[in-house]
C-alpha cells in the first residue's frame, strides 16, 4: 500500500507540474486561489518527502509569477502567499518574509470585513458578495496569517488568525448536524441556500489543524475551538458513503460524489490526529476515504470527479449542475492526503 500511495502521489504531482494547460482549472501560472491551493499542496508534499525537485519547482514558480503577486488584493488571491513564510525558512531569501508581512498587514488593516468582523469573501472575478462569509476563506487567507504570525512571533497576528477561525466556525456550523454550511449572509442572518457543501467543509478540515499548530505558542486557544472542530468531524462521518467518499452536497445522496472535498476531509482528519485535535480512533475514516479517492486517480495522474469553481449557489439543486473538470485544487487536496499517508504501515 505504501508503494501504491507514493506512486499515486508522484503521478498526481507530475500531472500538476507538467501540465501546459491554460484552462482555468489547470493553469498554474496565474495568481489566484486555484494555483494557490496547488502550490500550498506542493509545499506540503515537499515537507513530507524532502524531494529537492519539488522545492526547485516552487522556487521557479515564484520567480516566474512574482510580478503578479498583489496585483489584485482580494481574499482569494491571498492563497499563493501562504507558501511564503515556509519558503523564507527554506531559502533564507528576505523577499518571501517581506511579502508575507506586507500582505498580512493588508489583510488585517484593509481587507473588507462583515459586520461580525469576519473577512468578507472577495474574489478576483467581477462578482461581489457583500457581507458574505465563506468557509473557503480560512484556507485561502487565514492560513497565511497564522504562518506569518509564527515566523515573525507576532502574537497580534496570531490573535487575528484565531479570531477568524472562531468567527467562521460560529457562523457556519449547523447546530443540529455539526457540519458546516457553505456560507453565511450577515445582512439576512441566514446561510443563503443552506448547502452542506462538502468542499466547504474540506477547506476548514485541512486549514484549522494547520492554523492552530502555527499559533499555539503565541495565543491561548479556547477549548471551544477544538470542540467545534470535533463536532464538525463527527457530523461529517455520519454522511460518509460506504465507499469512503462524500457527495458534493453531503446530505444529497442522489448527487455525484466529489473527490476534492472527500480528499480534503480525509487529509484534515489525518492532520488533526497528527496535531492532537483528534484521537487515533478517527484514522479509520480517513483511510476509508483514501481508498475511495485512490479509485479516482487515473494512471496519468489526473484526479477525476472534481467539481469546478463553485460559488454559493442559489439553490441546493444548482450544486448538482456544477461541471466536473481537472483542477489544481483537486490535484492538490489529493496530493496532500497522499502525503499525509506516507507513514502508514
Amino acid at each position: 500500500m505504501k508503494d501504491q500511495i507514493r506512486n499515486a502521489a508522484d503521478q498526481v504531482y507530475r500531472y500538476m507540474t507538467e501540465s501546459r494547460s491554460t484552462d482555468w482549472g489547470m493553469n498554474i501560472n496565474e495568481w489566484d486561489w486555484v494555483p494557490g491551493v496547488g502550490t500550498i499542496a506542493l509545499l506540503h508534499y515537499y515537507d513530507r518527502t524532502g524531494k529537492q525537485d519539488v522545492l526547485d519547482y516552487l522556487v521557479g514558480w515564484v520567480e516566474r509569477n512574482q510580478e503578479k503577486a498583489g496585483r489584485t488584493k482580494v481574499i482569494n488571491s491571498m492563497a499563493p502567499f501562504a507558501i511564503y513564510p515556509r519558503m523564507y525558512e527554506l531559502t533564507k531569501k528576505t523577499y518571501y518574509l517581506d511579502q508575507a508581512k506586507h500582505i498580512s498587514q493588508w489583510m488585517v488593516h484593509e481587507a473588507p470585513r462583515t459586520r461580525e468582523d469576519a473577512f468578507e469573501h472577495t474574489v478576483t472575478e467581477k462578482d461581489s458578495f457583500p457581507e458574505q462569509v465563506w468557509a473557503d476563506t480560512i484556507f485561502m487567507a487565514d492560513l497565511l496569517l497564522a504562518r506569518t504570525a509564527k515566523i515573525t512571533q507576532d502574537a497580534d497576528l496570531a490573535a487575528q488568525a484565531l479570531e477568524q477561525v472562531c468567527l467562521h466556525l460560529k457562523l457556519l456550523q449547523d447546530e443540529t448536524a455539526g457540519v458546516l454550511f457553505h456560507g453565511w449572509n450577515c445582512v439576512q442572518g441566514d446561510h443563503l441556500s443552506a448547502a452542506r457543501w462538502t468542499r466547504a467543509n474540506a477547506w476548514i478540515c485541512v486549514a484549522v489543524p494547520e492554523i492552530l499548530r502555527e499559533i499555539a505558542e503565541l495565543v491561548v486557544i479556547p477549548d471551544q475551538v477544538g470542540a467545534s472542530y470535533r463536532r464538525m468531524i463527527d457530523g461529517l462521518i455520519a454522511y460518509q458513503s460506504n465507499n469512503g467518499l462524500w457527495h458534493t452536497v453531503m446530505d444529497r445522496t442522489d448527487f455525484y460524489q466529489e473527490t476534492s472535498g472527500s480528499a480534503g476531509i480525509a487529509c484534515g482528519i489525518m492532520l488533526a490526529i497528527r496535531t492532537g485535535l483528534l484521537e487515533e480512533s478517527y484514522r479509520k475514516y480517513a483511510l476509508k476515504a483514501l481508498n475511495g479517492v485512490m479509485g479516482n486517480i487515473r494512471t496519468t495522474g489526473e484526479v477525476t470527479s472534481v467539481s469546478g469553481g463553485t460559488p454559493i449557489m442559489p439553490t441546493i439543486e444548482a450544486y448538482q449542475t456544477i461541471e466536473q473538470i481537472p483542477t489544481l485544487y483537486g490535484q492538490g487536496l489529493v496530493l496532500m492526503l497522499l502525503a499525509e499517508c506516507f507513514a502508514l504501515e
